[in-house]
This record gives C-alpha cells, sequence and structure tokens, in this order.
C-alpha cells in the first residue's frame, strides 16, 4: 500500500479556522482511512457527523470539498460513505444520486439522471411538468413514506460542482441548496470541486442558500515521499508465491529508483503534476514493457516511458498542419517578438506573412485571401489562437484580436519534426525578427 500524505483543512461555516492536528491513522483505526493517509481529524469526523445526521436525523445540510487534482476529494468521501454504511439505519433509510458535471451537462440532463438512480421511471411515467423545480418537488414527493418525518434522506453528490454553475440560470444548484434550507425533505449535497474561487461562480440567490461548509484539501508531500511511493507501487509482497522472483524483482525496483537518471525523469514527472493517477500511467507503461525474455524494468523503459507522458499535445498538433498553417503560426511567433506579447489579428498576421514571400522567388506559398481566413479559422478551432475577449466577436474576422496558445520552444520542436518541412521555412522561423 503506497505512503500517500495528505493535509487536510476545514472552513467551518462561521468562518473560524477549524483546523485539527495531523496524525497517522491505521486500517484497524479507522475503517474509511487506508494504511499511511495522514488526515485532519476535525474535517473528516465533521463530514462523517454531517452525513450522519442526514442519513439517520433527517437534517438537511450542504458542503463542498475543494482541492487539486489527486489530493484524495473522491477518496475521502468514498471511506466517509463507507463508513457511514456499515450503520444498519443508515443503510435502510440513505438513497445516493450521483451526478457529474461533465456528463449532466445540463438541467434536462441532470433530472433525467436523477429519476433513474431513485428508480422513479414508473412513478414519473408520462407526466408533463413545467419548471425544473416542479419536477424535482414532485420526485422528492414521491420518496415520502407517509409524513413528513418519514421521508427517506437523499444525498446528492455533485462531481465537477463548478461546471453546474454554468447551467441556465444555476436552477439545479438553486434547487437543490433550496429544498436543503426549506427542510421540505431531508437532502444533504455534498460538492466536489478543484477550483478554490467556486464559490465566486454562484448566483447570489444560490449562494444565499448555501450552508458556506468548505473542506479543503491540500496534497503537501515532497519527492523523497513520491520516489517512495514509486517504490512502494512496483514492489511485490512478502508474500507472493514465488519469493525467489519477488527477491530479484524487488532488488531490481531498488537499483531503479536509485538510478540517476530515473531519478530525474520522476522529478521532472513531480514538478509538472503530483496527481497520482498520472504516475500510475507512467508506472503502467513501464510493465507493459516487461516480458518473460526480459523480466525487470530497465532506466531506458522508464525514461521512454516518461518521454510518451511528457510528450507535448499542442506541439504535436503542429505536425499535422498543412505548409500555410504552420507559416500562419511562425508569422505569429513573430509578431510575439516584435511586439512582445501584444495580441494580434488577421490581418496583422497576413502582411507579416506577405513579407516573407517577397523575399521568395518561387510562388509555391502564394494563397488567395479566402484561403488564409479558412486557415486562420482553423487554427482557431484547434485552440492554438484564441480571442482576446468575448466582446471582439462584433469585430469583423479580419480584425478580430487574437493570442497564440504555443511559446517559442513548442514551434521550434515542431519544425524539426514536421516531415519534409521546407528549408526556407525553418529559415524564417529560426530568424530573430522574419
Amino acid at each position: 500500500m503506497p505512503q500517500l500524505h495528505f493535509r487536510f483543512r476545514f472552513r467551518c461555516s462561521r468562518g473560524t479556522g477549524c483546523v485539527g492536528s495531523c496524525v497517522r491513522i491505521h486500517e484497524k483505526a479507522a475503517s474509511w482511512c487506508i494504511v499511511g493517509v495522514v488526515v485532519t481529524l476535525c474535517a473528516c469526523r465533521h463530514l462523517l457527523e454531517l452525513l450522519r445526521r442526514s442519513a439517520i436525523q433527517g437534517e438537511s445540510n450542504s458542503v463542498l470539498i475543494v482541492g487539486p487534482r489527486g489530493a484524495g476529494k473522491t477518496m475521502l468521501l468514498q471511506c466517509v460513505l463507507r463508513d457511514l454504511l456499515q450503520e444498519k439505519e443508515a443503510q435502510k433509510n440513505l438513497l445516493q444520486v450521483h451526478l457529474n458535471g461533465l456528463l449532466q451537462t445540463d438541467d434536462r440532463i441532470a433530472l433525467k439522471e436523477i429519476t433513474r438512480q431513485l428508480n422513479l421511471e414508473n412513478v414519473v411515467g408520462d407526466k408533463v411538468f413545467g419548471s425544473f423545480a416542479e419536477n424535482l418537488a414532485f420526485l422528492l414527493e414521491a420518496l415520502k413514506k407517509g409524513d413528513r418525518s418519514s421521508s427517506r434522506p437523499v444525498l446528492f453528490v455533485l462531481d465537477e460542482f463548478d461546471l453546474f454553475a454554468h447551467h441556465k440560470n444555476q436552477t439545479l444548484l438553486y434547487n437543490l441548496f433550496d429544498v436543503s434550507q426549506s427542510a421540505q425533505t431531508p437532502v444533504a449535497v455534498v460538492g466536489v470541486t478543484c477550483r478554490l474561487d467556486v464559490l465566486e461562480l454562484l448566483e447570489k440567490r444560490v449562494k444565499s442558500r448555501f450552508s458556506h461548509r468548505q473542506i479543503h484539501l491540500l496534497s503537501s508531500f515532497g519527492f523523497s515521499e513520491y520516489l517512495q511511493t514509486v517504490r512502494t507501487q512496483l514492489s511485490l509482497p512478502d508474500d507472493f508465491t514465488d519469493r525467489g522472483f519477488a527477491q530479484d524483482w524487488n532488488s531490481s525496483i531498488q537499483t531503479l529508483c536509485e538510478d540517476k537518471s530515473v531519478e530525474e525523469a520522476l522529478q521532472r514527472h513531480f514538478n509538472s503534476s503530483k496527481d497520482f493517477r498520472s504516475l500510475h500511467m507512467l508506472l503502467m507503461l513501464c510493465l507493459s514493457r516487461v516480458s518473460v525474455s526480459k523480466p525487470s524494468i530497465k532506466p531506458a523503459d522508464l525514461l521512454d516511458a516518461s518521454r510518451l507522458c511528457l510528450c507535448d499535445a499542442k506541439a504535436n498538433m503542429l505536425h499535422g498542419l498543412s505548409i500555410l498553417e504552420l507559416c500562419l503560426i511562425i508569422a505569429m511567433k513573430h509578431l510575439n517578438d516584435v511586439y512582445e506579447g501584444e495580441p494580434f489579428n488577421l490581418q496583422m498576421v497576413h502582411n507579416e506573412f506577405k513579407k516573407f514571400l517577397q523575399r521568395k522567388s518561387n510562388s509555391m506559398y502564394n494563397f488567395e485571401q479566402p484561403v488564409v481566413m479558412k486557415a486562420f479559422e482553423h487554427l482557431q478551432q484547434l485552440e492554438l489562437i484564441r480571442p482576446v475577449d468575448g466582446s471582439s466577436a462584433k469585430t469583423q474576422r479580419e480584425f478580430q484580436l487574437m493570442r497564440l496558445m504555443l511559446d517559442h520552444s513548442q514551434i521550434m520542436e515542431a519544425l524539426q519534426k514536421y516531415p519534409q518541412c521546407p528549408t526556407d521555412v525553418k529559415q524564417w522561423a529560426m530568424s530573430a525578427f522574419g
């Protein structure tokens, strides 16, 4: 089991920093924590108590779990739910609805998913409703066994919570928070998000109905712990059936982790992302090279896997561009050099391209204005360039201000790998100011 280190910070609704001391919790001490996870008991116990009050006592609550990707937000929630559902009363009463902002892109899709997960398709049938609020109220009313005190509590988990804030009028969030505040039906709303400024995205009416409880997760481990995680993940357990092979394998992993080139490659990964999912992808690529004839991981395997994981997606996109589109990218690069990163428009780029053509005796790069505009629009669709602001939509396309989303090193690296790139185009790109 890898040693994962996390620091949890809880901010209560009253604005006071309720931060507990970090202690090591083992499997025997708490069923919802894996070995080696450092957590703040105050935050975890508070979340567990919050959901317990909703599941058993019928109390409505709302809370946000905020932290960077890979910090353990989903793991925390799953472990707390696992511990909660060990109680028979909570297991019998609690209903769960899991929504994801990447999948439920509007309120209509979200409502269908809520209906499906609550098994209320037969109740809804062909009934026609008015507003979203009426739909949701009917669904929650159908869950009641009698009076309000006997209503079954519902836990709504909103993954990628910030994306729900982009729905029209934030109707879903407003109605969920409104139900949780009105105490008509016991509802607990747990949002999971990576954005620290998520509250700024909420409308005033939505924000006023939210409890403002937040749990912040901050990953605070260093490179030595990261390296130890790699060693632990790749090592075989002591109770492996073939003990001789396990000893040889663990010895080779120890040698691998002590290699200087491997340590430098892992340092690059650690600097770019501390997400354990990306680390697992790297290690999976290394393990895929193991075979009967090659029963161990060599440093060259990890270096090749590292190059695959860290390959620049935008630079790779340049390899599939036409010569015209590549020339427009180079013209934008020169405009950035001359005007020190100021935005540009199609007319400026075309003029810079014409300067290059004037120095060439052949006409292989001569293109009509509509063709150049089409290539420029394709670069925008690929998101290699983007408009400076939304207000420029009213401007003519030739004069709409853009920014280049590539830096100098990405362009030069792509030119070196571009298939059969003309020499004069390479020389134009390497020249100081076009």
